[in-house]
């Protein structure tokens, strides 16, 4: 599977790490695992990975920088298809949403997560007892902002960035 993803700065990877240590029993994204999936592109059964970066980049012609706010903690607890619950780091940044239904026009949405299901997030662990995963709901954490100028292209067979993209200022 490929996606387009947002470059997660050091102090959000760090918030993460940080709220991760609470959930011994979670399986919990450790030192440069932790994303935020702007729009997955592809499973590798459709066309190849340069084609599906060709498509992307087309969307991409001109997308300018958006800015990103995490700001809170939150839980998926009705997760199809995977691992319950999810804590997450919860992103507000209507200039990814907007982005995201642009790409949602060219590559189909994943059901149940993507088009009208998306929800920007940075995964801190899956996994865990439900009672205490919840009660990081209430974890109070400072705000972190950064404005967005750079897209990668991510494997996840691989767990790593295969190219990037600059947003024009």
């Amino acid at each position: 599977m490929y996606s387009l993803n947002v470059p997660v700065p050091g102090r959000v990877a760090a918030l993460a790490r940080d709220l991760g240590t609470r959930l011994t029993a979670a399986d919990v994204r450790q030192r440069g695992e932790h994303t935020l999936v702007c729009k997955r592109l592809g499973s590798g059964d459709e066309p190849t990975y340069h084609e599906l970066e060709a498509r992307a980049r087309d969307v991409l012609r001109g997308e300018p920088p958006f800015e990103v706010r995490v700001g809170g903690v939150d839980v998926f607890t009705d997760v199809p298809d995977d691992e319950e619950p999810v804590v997450y780091l919860a992103v507000e940044s209507p200039g990814l949403v907007a982005l995201h239904e642009r790409l949602c026009a060219v590559f189909d949405p994943v059901d149940g997560i993507e088009g009208d299901d998306y929800v920007p997030h940075v995964t801190v662990a899956r996994g865990g007892p439900v009672e205490r995963v919840t009660d990081l709901r209430d974890t109070s954490v400072d705000p972190v902002e950064w404005t967005v100028e750079r897209l990668e292209f991510w494997d996840a067979e691989y767990g790593q960035s295969v190219s990037s993209v600059s947003l024009p200022r």
